[in-house]
């Protein structure tokens, strides 16, 4: 007989896990404030500290955790009918939702003209030290050993240094290859899969117990935030502020839940079962340190095969970027041709939506929405040295556009399922913040 699922909280729990994420971001904007106004500078310094930790716990776990993922899906599409055209159909409604959004970014900053209002200093452009270009995106996706691993190296006044990290992509790609050759060798790969399931499930209970400290996560980000932005620093591009704040708005809450809605499905469950990953981002500014949460709520809240969505979240994690990859690319270049008197036609229009759609992989493993501007801007011909008049906000901008790849990479994997009979509706139509924290039922 099945037994009755419990919270992973334990028995007697009463406060929902959104409640405590939301509890740490007010607690963070007030530890902010105060570091800010007061110029506690301990205060600000822990508050980094905290954040920065709890993301790079969960940058740890992704690695194993995308890894594992990827052999295991890749080895069950053998019990999904037409695999194929679930990862044809997965891309296709990537470049939908990416067209839409740079078309809503473009005529945004056609209509507002941020460059024009804007009031910074030209003299403060220069070039950023990570840069995109069409070769990065190649490179991105050949493995360069068989982790993934990248060594980069930086120059400060204590000399050189030189630190690892991941390409994600990357990972994706050797996932992907390890789990088809375990298919084409059959019986005898078996062993292997299973100790990869075994891991998985492993990583996955790792994960969660992370994840359990996104309150405390939360307020260190969040609070960090507060502490080093001001309306002082914000005033000279107000208008490219607001503008990427309500293009990423109109994406989330008005075309998402119109594509659910002709989907037959109601756009409250969605935002209801995603929330914790929308939110989570939103502070993390991290759609690869998110991902286990946005796996779990693909799986566990809008009821998407989970052999499907351990495919599709990770992919999209790498790849589905409406907020950092075509809103704000679009309003930046028209920010920086603004500013630098540098006209724009539709030829140069056409060539943004087309990188936007393209050329998102190419921010895989690297340095986010600044590498994809740096992208867009070098294939239009406009001067690099803009993208530094715009660091200096770019955190505060982050927030937004993590939140709005985040609910895209969740967004996808549910249309896609519903289109292929691959949802349970029953669990989406039931869907809640607070199932995440719940066990699934086990079988009989």
């Amino acid at each position: 007989m099945a037994e009755t699922a419990r919270s992973e909280s334990g028995p007697g729990f009463k406060f929902p896990f959104w409640a405590q994420v939301l509890l740490g971001l007010a607690v963070g904007i007030a530890l902010g404030f105060l570091a800010r106004q007061f110029s506690v500078g301990w205060l600000g310094d822990v508050l980094a500290t905290v954040g920065s930790s709890f993301v790079g716990l969960l940058r740890v776990v992704v690695v194993p955790l995308v890894l594992t993922a990827i052999i295991v899906s890749i080895a069950n599409l053998r019990q999904v009918t037409n695999a194929a055209r679930l990862a044809v159909q997965t891309l296709i409604w990537f470049a939908i939702t990416a067209l839409i959004a740079v078309v809503i970014g473009l005529t945004i900053g056609l209509i507002t003209n941020p460059g024009l209002q804007a009031g910074v200093d030209l003299g403060g452009a220069k070039e950023p030290s990570s840069t995109g270009s069409w070769h990065d995106f190649l490179e991105s996706i050949i493995p360069g050993n068989v982790l993934g691993l990248e060594v980069s190296t930086s120059q400060n006044d204590a000399g050189i240094s030189s630190s690892l990290s991941f390409n994600v992509l990357q990972l994706v790609v050797i996932g992907i290859v390890l789990g088809a050759a375990a298919l084409a060798v059959g019986e005898k790969a078996e062993p292997f899969l299973n100790f990869t399931r075994g891991a998985l499930a492993v990583f996955q209970k790792i994960t969660w117990w992370i994840i359990r400290l996104a309150p405390i996560g939360t307020a260190g980000l969040i609070g960090r935030a507060v502490a080093d932005y001001g309306w002082d620093l914000l005033a000279p591009l107000a208008v490219f502020t607001i503008d990427v704040y309500v293009g990423c708005a109109i994406v989330l809450f008005v075309v998402y839940p119109i594509l659910i809605k002709l989907h037959g499905l109601k756009p409250s469950k969605f935002f209801a079962g995603a929330w914790p990953a929308i939110q989570f981002a939103f502070v993390s500014r991290s759609s690869i340190g998110t991902l286990p949460l946005t796996q779990r709520v693909v799986t566990r809240n809008l009821g998407v095969s989970e052999n499907y969505a351990s495919f599709a979240v990770p992919i999209g994690a790498t790849t589905k970027m409406d907020g950092c990859a075509a809103i704000y690319p679009a309003l930046a270049a028209i920010t920086v041709a603004q500013l630098f008197g540098v006209p724009l036609g539709i030829r140069e229009y056409i060539l943004i939506a087309f990188v936007s759609v393209v050329g998102s992989a190419a921010t895989a493993g690297l340095t986010g929405a600044v590498v994809m501007l740096t992208l867009t801007l070098s294939t239009l011909g406009l001067p690099l040295a803009g993208v530094g008049l715009l660091l200096a906000i770019d955190p505060i901008l982050d927030m937004i556009r993590t939140a709005t790849n985040v609910a895209g990479q969740a967004l996808v994997p549910v249309l896609v399922a519903k289109r292929n009979g691959l949802l349970d509706e029953k669990v989406y139509n039931s869907a809640s913040v607070d199932s995440i924290e719940r066990e699934p039922v086990p079988a009989a």
